[in-house]
């Protein structure tokens, strides 16, 4: 009995905070017969995971190496300050970097907003947490607060704590990315998606199965050649005739005197 070949899967790594869910639902509606892996790895790890072969393509913050690897940035996430929910700034809407000066802000190992000791607002805490989880944990103790991008306040929700939008922090775009000596046509496969692209108009192997799923077009019959019109018995019009050509003058003049007296009107006696 011969093996069936089995096609080995897409791997798709993603960071913290990134949902690939719509993403993935495009492809498994298009590709079934490929199948998906979904690889969280830490925020830390995108870059190295692709590096070393163990994604065929990641969503990913940005930045990455871009000598190693190719991106497409997709989008821009809004940074939030991450404090208890009776902090003094819950009151506000948004909040400035100057009105987080006088607070302890953690900067964790694994930050994502490219903050370093010199651009870090505030007042740097004794020591930093190892991940954002730690010092979200801090931030519930009401120890200091934390700037994140809004996808990761959201992922560490918690019912004693709030956000409030901070606009003058830096921002985190998240990017799809590839090793660029591995562009393989599945990877083109999911660019296609994540851009928006219709199967048809897609580049990859999705595009293909859609041509050969569509039923090929049936030729047109030539029409019947018609036939010619005659004269019918009786000086009934032709079609020609009737389709409103005008009359010869031989026409005209059919019926003579006859039809001249036929049109006029009787005299009465």
């Amino acid at each position: 009995m011969t093996d069936m070949q089995v096609n080995p899967p897409f791997r798709l790594a993603y960071v913290p905070g990134v949902t690939p869910g719509k993403w993935a639902r495009v492809w498994i509606e298009r590709l079934p017969d490929i199948r998906l892996d979904l690889v969280a790895v830490p925020s830390t790890d995108g870059e190295r995971t692709l590096r070393e072969g163990a994604a065929d393509a990641g969503l990913v913050r940005l930045p990455v190496d871009k000598d190693v690897l190719s991106a497409i940035p997709l989008y821009t996430e809004t940074t939030v300050v991450v404090i208890p929910k009776d902090h003094w700034l819950a009151a506000a809407e948004e909040v400035s970097l100057e009105e987080l000066a006088e607070e302890v802000v953690f900067h964790p190992l694994d930050d994502t907003l490219g903050f370093t000791a010199d651009t870090l607002p505030g007042r740097p805490a004794i020591a930093r947490p190892d991940t954002t989880a730690d010092a979200v944990e801090l931030v519930a103790a009401n120890v200091g607060v934390l700037l994140v991008p809004q996808s990761l306040a959201r992922l560490h929700h918690r019912r004693d704590l709030t956000f409030r939008t901070v606009p003058e922090a830096p921002q985190s775009q998240v990017a799809l990315s590839w090793p660029q000596e591995r562009t393989t046509e599945l990877v083109e496969e999911f660019i296609g998606i994540v851009r928006g692209r219709t199967v048809n108009s897609s580049r990859g192997r999705g595009a293909g199965q859609a041509a050969e799923a569509q039923p090929k077009s049936q030729p047109k019959k030539a029409a019947a050649p018609r036939k010619p019109q005659q004269q019918k018995p009786g000086g009934q019009k032709t079609g020609a005739q009737k389709a409103g050509g005008q009359k010869t003058g031989a026409q005209k003049g059919r019926g003579g005197p006859a039809a001249a007296r036929r049109g006029k009107p009787k005299r009465r006696s």
